[in-house]
């Protein structure tokens, strides 16, 4: 789609907000030191934001999709102080090894944001702390995969010694407003 839009699509826990594992109470939500201001000027340059997440604990039983709604919301609400809003939230409900459409590597919340928003996925960066979400970046062919060390990002990125797609590596979202944040609202 070569009129599309550029999007940052975003994953939730360990890129914005502070990985508490398994984050189902509203209260605890704590964004990621310089995250608001981040989207903040990225969406000023025009860039949709989505959140795509994998939310294996409802698949796993230990909460359920009302409390993940509760925690997305709280998570807009928290954003919406910077003037954040984002496009939409994705998520995939299920536990790994059960059968899933949009769980992370999975293109498929990208690619329904394209279809549903008419977003250019070539123009398009995905970011996240896990290896899960850079493949789902590449998979969806994204212009590039970023990951952010925060969260389990430290922990991850030794097992991207060898990309195989275009791949950014960064301290925390604070830094994707900086270096790259030009590029971004260019494509």
């Amino acid at each position: 789609m070569l009129d599309g839009k550029p999007a940052i699509f975003l994953d939730r826990d360990g890129t914005l907000i502070v990985e508490t594992g398994y984050l189902h109470e509203p209260e605890k939500v704590e964004m990621i030191p310089g995250a608001g201001e981040a989207l903040r000027k990225l969406a000023e340059w025009g860039v949709e934001l989505f959140i795509v997440t994998n939310q294996a604990g409802i698949g796993r039983g230990y909460y359920t999709e009302e409390q993940m709604h509760a925690v997305n919301e709280r998570v807009a609400a928290e954003f919406a102080k910077f003037g954040v809003a984002f496009r939409k939230i994705y998520f995939a409900p299920e536990a790994p090894g059960q059968p899933s459409r949009n769980r992370k590597p999975s293109p498929q919340m990208l690619l329904d944001a394209r279809d549903e928003f008419g977003i250019d996925l070539a123009a398009s960066y995905m970011v996240g702390d896990k290896v899960s979400d850079i493949e789902c970046g590449w998979n969806a062919g994204v212009k590039c995969s970023v990951l952010v060390r925060t969260g389990y990002g430290r922990e991850h990125e030794p097992q991207l010694g060898n990309p195989t797609g275009p791949l950014i590596v960064i301290d925390s979202i604070a830094d994707l407003a900086l270096g790259q944040a030009g590029d971004l609202a260019t494509g």
